[in-house]
C-alpha cells in the first residue's frame, strides 16, 4: 500500500499560489475551483511537471519534492499516473502499444501482458490494434486511464478527465472509475469545475480560488457548511440571508432577519449579537398552501419575479417582502402547476430549520 499525499506549494509567479493539502490512500480528493485558480498548476508540480518557488510534496515516506532541502524528483522518479483532459495518447501508435510505453524495466512480453491486463479492466479488449483516431472521445479517455493505472502510480491524478465527452458517455466513465476504484488504494486527484461530479465521485473536496485554497473535508461538509461567505458563494450558493444570532438555546439557535422576523436554525457556537450570513439550501424551501398560511416556523411571503421551466421542475426567484433579498429554489412542474406558480404571484414558504447553516459575517 502506499502513503498519504500531502502538498504544500508557495509562489508568486508565474501566477500566485499558496496551497496545502493532504489525500490518503484509496481517497478520492476533488481539486474545485474557477477557471484560472492553479489546480492545473498543483497536478503539474505534483507530477514534476512544473516547478514551484516553494514546494513540499511528499508520498509516504518518499519526499519528492523539497525545496528547503534541495530535493525534486524527476517525472520519472515520482511514479505519478496522469490523465490529461485531452487523453495525450500518441497518435501514430496502437492503443497497447500507447499503454505498454508506461511500463518500464519490464522485458516486452511482461509489458504487453500487464497493458493487456489494464485494458481489460478498462473495457478495452479487443480495440488494442486501433490509433487513437480511431476511437471515440470516450474510448480514448479509458485507454488514457488505463496508460496511467499501468504504471502502477503511487497517485493518481485526474486533470477535468470527463470534459470532452457527451454527457452519456461521461456517465458511463463515472461508473467505470467507481468500479476501478474498489481496487485502488493510492490518493487520487480530481480536477473539475462540476459540483455534480464530485458529489457523485469524490470523498473529499478541496477548494481553490485565486491560488488559494480555502477550505477541505469531506465533500458533503464542505457543500453544506462552508465556513466563509466567499466560499459559499463559489459553491454556487445563491440563499444567503443577512442576520444575527438572537439567542443560543440547547435545541436551536435564534436568528434576527434585518426586518426584525425571527427564524430558527441547528444549535450553533457563535455568540448571541454575533452578525451572520444565514445559508438556505434550496432542498429546504416548501410552498404553504395560500389559503393557510403559515404563522410560525421560518415562514416567510414574497413575489415570484422569475419562474422558468428546466425539465421537469419550475425554477423559481421569490423575492421577499420583508427582507431585500431573493430565495431561489425548484418546484416540481406538477406542484408548480397544483400551486398556480408564475411570475407575479405571491408566496407563502416555510424554510427547513434543520439544514439552515450560520456563517460568521466578515466585519465591514
Amino acid at each position: 500500500m502506499t502513503g498519504s499525499l500531502t502538498v504544500r506549494i508557495r509562489q508568486s509567479l508565474p501566477i500566485s499560489l499558496d496551497v496545502q493539502l493532504h489525500c490518503a490512500p484509496g481517497e478520492l480528493l476533488a481539486l474545485v475551483g474557477p477557471s484560472g485558480s492553479g489546480k492545473s498548476t498543483v497536478l503539474r508540480t505534483i507530477a514534476g511537471l512544473h516547478h514551484s518557488g516553494t514546494a513540499h510534496v511528499s508520498c509516504g515516506d518518499s519526499h519528492w519534492q523539497d525545496s528547503e532541502a534541495n530535493i525534486n524528483l524527476s517525472p520519472q522518479q515520482r511514479r505519478v499516473g496522469m490523465v490529461f483532459q485531452h487523453y495525450a495518447l500518441f497518435p501514430h501508435k496502437t492503443v497497447l502499444e500507447n499503454v505498454m510505453l508506461a511500463i518500464h524495466d519490464s522485458p516486452r512480453e511482461e509489458r504487453r501482458r500487464r497493458a493487456l491486463e489494464w485494458l481489460a479492466r478498462t473495457n478495452m479488449t479487443g480495440l488494442e490494434s486501433r490509433k487513437p483516431a480511431q476511437l471515440s472521445g470516450g474510448q480514448r479517455q479509458r485507454v488514457a486511464l488505463a496508460r496511467a493505472l499501468a504504471r502502477e502510480p503511487a497517485v493518481l491524478l485526474l486533470d477535468e478527465p470527463f470534459s470532452a465527452v457527451d454527457q452519456q458517455t461521461r456517465r458511463k466513465l463515472y461508473r467505470e472509475l467507481a468500479q476501478l476504484r474498489l481496487h485502488l488504494q493510492v490518493p487520487m486527484l480530481l480536477v473539475t469545475h462540476d459540483i455534480n461530479e464530485v458529489q457523485q465521485l469524490a470523498d473529499s473536496l478541496c477548494l481553490i480560488h485565486r491560488g488559494k485554497s480555502l477550505q477541505q473535508g469531506d465533500v458533503q461538509e464542505v457543500i453544506n457548511a462552508p465556513r466563509d461567505k466567499e466560499t459559499a458563494k463559489l459553491l454556487g450558493h445563491q440563499n444567503l440571508l443577512p442576520a444575527r444570532v438572537l439567542q443560543n438555546q440547547p435545541s436551536q439557535t435564534l436568528y434576527e432577519l434585518e426586518s426584525g422576523e425571527q427564524m430558527s436554525g441547528p444549535p450553533g457556537e457563535l455568540a448571541s449579537g454575533s452578525a451572520v450570513i444565514l445559508l438556505v439550501p434550496p432542498t429546504t424551501i416548501s410552498i404553504l398552501d395560500a389559503s393557510q398560511p403559515g404563522t410560525s416556523g421560518n415562514c416567510l411571503r414574497g413575489t415570484v419575479s422569475d419562474a422558468v421551466g428546466m425539465g421537469d421542475e419550475l425554477s423559481v426567484r421569490l423575492h421577499l417582502e420583508t427582507v431585500t433579498k431573493a430565495l431561489r429554489f425548484r418546484v416540481p412542474l406538477h406542484v408548480a402547476r397544483q400551486s398556480g406558480i408564475r411570475a407575479g404571484v405571491t408566496l407563502d414558504i416555510r424554510i427547513r430549520d434543520t439544514d439552515i447553516h450560520a456563517i460568521a459575517a466578515e466585519p465591514g
